[in-house]
C-alpha cells in the first residue's frame, strides 16, 4: 500500500483498496448517487462482525419491552405467560449511527426449575456471548436476592454493565431508582421501557460501554485455531461427534437428550491442524421441561454462533428432517457463518430411508444447497475425515472476494442476458456493484429502481455459479437511485 495524502479507504470502505474505491465513487457520481450515502452503504456492508449487547434480568422486569424499544419496533415477544416459543433471540439495532446486536434473554420463566436457576442460565449465556450487558431491574420493587445473584455473575465476568432501573414512569419513580446504587454497579439509569422515557440517555451509556468491534474479532490471531460451532437439536450426536474427532471421551454422552450442561470449548487436532470446537449440546435443565429447554437451547446456539466462524449442523438421518433442524440451519445462516451440514447415524440407514431422506433434503433444505454435505457416523467414526475438507471449503468461500472490476463485468453480462421484468411500465436495472465485505461475502448493488425478491435470488444464484462461494451465506443489499433529475445539475 502506497503512502499518499489523499484519503483512501479506511475500514469504513470495506474490502475495497484505494484504486477500487476511487473508481467506485466516480461510477456512483456519474450515475447520480449521493457520495455520502454511497459511503454509508459501503461502511455498513463492510463493517464485519458487530459488537453484542445482552439484556438480562429476572422475569417480568420488562426485558423484551426494552429490547423492542431499542429496536424501535415490536420484534421481541412480550407476553406475561411463561414459555413463549420464539425462533429468534438476536436482533440488529442502531443508535446514534452505530450498529450493534441485541440479545434478548427475556420471555422464559420456569417455576418448576426455580426463578434463580432460570435467571442464572440466562445470565451465564449473556456473559458468554456479550461485549456489554444491560442489567434490567424493576425500580418499583427494588433489588431482590435474585438480582444480587446476577450481579455476582456479571462482576465475575468483568464485562461492562449498564444498569437499567425500569418502570420509572415519572419524577416520583426517580427516588426508587436511586436505591439501586446499592447493587454496586454504578449509576442506575431511570427508564420507562413501555413509554420510552430515559431510554436515549441509557443508550448513550451503552454506546460508551460497547467496543467498536466484538472482543473476539475473527482472525485477530494469524494462524490461530478456526472456531467451529457444533450445533443441532438435542440428542443428534453432537457430544459423540466431539469425542470422536477428539479421539477420546471429553464430553459426557448419555442416551437422555440434554445431558450436556455447559458449552465446552475444545482444542482438537484434526486433518493436520488445530481447531477450536464448541459443543453446544444442552442446557442446565430437567429433561422433561421441553418448552423451556428449546428456548434455552436456542440461546446457547446463538451464543456459540456469535463466537464461531463456521457451524457444523448435525442432522439425525434416522428421523425426518424437522422444523427445529431447519430453524437451527437458519440461525447459522442469519448469523452469517460458514456452514457444513453433517448427516449423522448414516451407518444405520436402509435403502428405503435413504430414498425418503434425499426427498426431504430436496424439499426442506433447498435454500442451503450451497452448503457442503458430509454423511457421517459420530459413533463409529465413519467418514469423519471428510469433515476437514468440507470445513476448509466453507471457510474459503466465507473469506472469498471478487474484485470490483470483475464483478461489474459479470453484472453487465447478467443484466444484458436476463434483465429485470418490466413492472408498471418501468424496468429497473443494476447499474454497478461491489463486494464491500467478507466473512460472509457482502455485496452492495446500486440500481435504477426497486429489485424484486425473485430477481435478487436469481442474482445470488448466478453469483454462486460464477464465483463459487460454496459453504457460505451471501448478503446482498440494494441501494436504489433517487430521481435522477434531482441529483443532476
Amino acid at each position: 500500500m502506497h503512502d499518499h495524502e489523499q484519503p483512501g479507504p479506511s475500514a469504513d470502505h470495506g474490502a475495497l483498496d484505494d484504486a477500487e474505491y476511487t473508481e467506485f465513487m466516480r461510477l456512483a457520481e456519474e450515475e447520480g448517487f449521493d457520495a455520502e450515502e454511497v459511503d454509508g452503504e459501503l461502511a455498513a456492508a463492510g463493517a464485519g462482525p458487530l459488537p453484542v449487547l445482552a439484556v438480562v434480568g429476572r422475569p417480568n422486569v420488562g426485558k423484551s419491552t426494552l429490547v423492542n424499544r431499542i429496536l424501535g419496533r415490536r420484534e421481541a415477544v412480550v407476553e406475561d405467560k411463561p414459555g413463549v416459543t420464539r425462533d429468534r433471540v438476536t436482533y440488529q439495532a442502531e443508535w446514534a449511527g452505530r450498529r450493534f446486536k441485541v440479545v434478548d434473554t427475556g420471555g422464559w420463566e420456569q417455576d418448576v426449575l426455580g426463578i434463580d436457576a432460570s435467571v442464572a442460565a440466562q445470565a451465564e449465556f449473556a456473559i458468554s456471548t456479550a461485549d456489554a450487558t444491560i442489567f434490567v431491574v424493576d425500580a418499583t420493587v427494588g433489588p431482590t436476592d435474585t438480582d444480587t445473584a446476577v450481579v455476582r455473575l456479571l462482576r465475575k465476568a468483568g464485562k461492562p454493565v449498564v444498569l437499567c432501573a425500569n418502570k420509572v414512569d415519572g419524577p416520583s419513580g426517580e427516588a426508587d431508582a436511586s436505591y439501586l446504587w446499592a447493587l454496586g454497579l454504578g449509576e442506575p439509569h431511570p427508564v420507562s421501557a413501555l413509554h420510552g422515557r430515559g431510554t436515549g440517555d441509557m443508550l448513550d451509556a451503552v454506546l460508551e460501554a460497547l467496543p467498536d468491534a466484538p472482543a473476539e474479532t475473527f482472525g485477530t490471531v494469524t494462524g490461530g485455531p478456526r472456531r467451529i460451532a457444533l450445533i443441532g437439536r438435542p440428542n443428534v450426536g453432537k457430544s459423540s461427534m466431539l469425542n470422536k474427532v477428539a479421539g477420546e471421551d471429553r464430553v459426557v454422552v448419555n442416551e437422555e437428550a440434554g445431558t450436556t450442561r455447559d458449552p465446552v470449548d475444545e482444542l482438537i487436532e484434526l486433518g493436520g491442524r488445530t481447531w477450536r470446537f464448541v459443543d453446544t449440546a444442552g442446557i442446565r435443565r430437567r429433561v422433561h421441561l421441553q418448552e423451556g429447554a428449546d428456548y434455552y437451547a436456542s440461546l446457547r446456539t446463538a451464543a456459540a454462533l456469535e463466537k464461531a466462524e463456521a457451524a457444523v449442523v448435525l442432522i439425525d438421518v434416522t428421523e425426518p428432517i424437522s422444523v427445529q433442524d431447519t430453524r437451527i440451519i437458519s440461525m447459522a445462516v442469519d448469523a452469517g457463518r460458514a456452514l457444513v451440514i453433517a448427516y449423522n447415524k448414516w451407518d444405520t440407514l436402509d435403502e428405503e430411508r435413504r430414498y425418503y431422506l434425499e426427498r426431504e433434503i430436496e424439499r426442506d433444505l433447498v435454500q442451503v444447497q450451497w452448503a457442503p454435505r458430509v454423511n457421517v457416523s459420530a459413533r463409529t467414526g465413519r467418514h469423519m475425515e471428510k469433515l476437514v475438507p468440507a470445513l476448509e471449503t466453507a471457510l474459503a468461500g466465507w473469506e472469498a472476494r471478487v474484485p470490483t472490476g470483475k464483478l461489474n463485468a459479470f453484472l453487465g453480462e447478467l443484466v444484458a442476458s436476463h434483465p429485470h421484468p418490466i413492472r408498471g411500465g418501468k424496468q429497473p436495472r443494476i447499474l454497478f456493484g461491489t463486494q464491500a465485505g467478507t466473512r460472509p461475502p457482502r455485496f452492495v448493488l446500486f440500481s435504477s429502481g426497486f429489485l424484486e425478491a425473485g430477481y435478487r435470488r436469481y442474482v445470488e444464484r448466478r453469483l454462486r455459479e460464477e464465483f463459487g462461494f460454496e459453504g457460505t451465506p451471501i448478503q446482498v443489499s440494494v441501494r436504489v437511485r433517487e430521481k435522477r433529475g434531482a441529483k443532476r445539475k
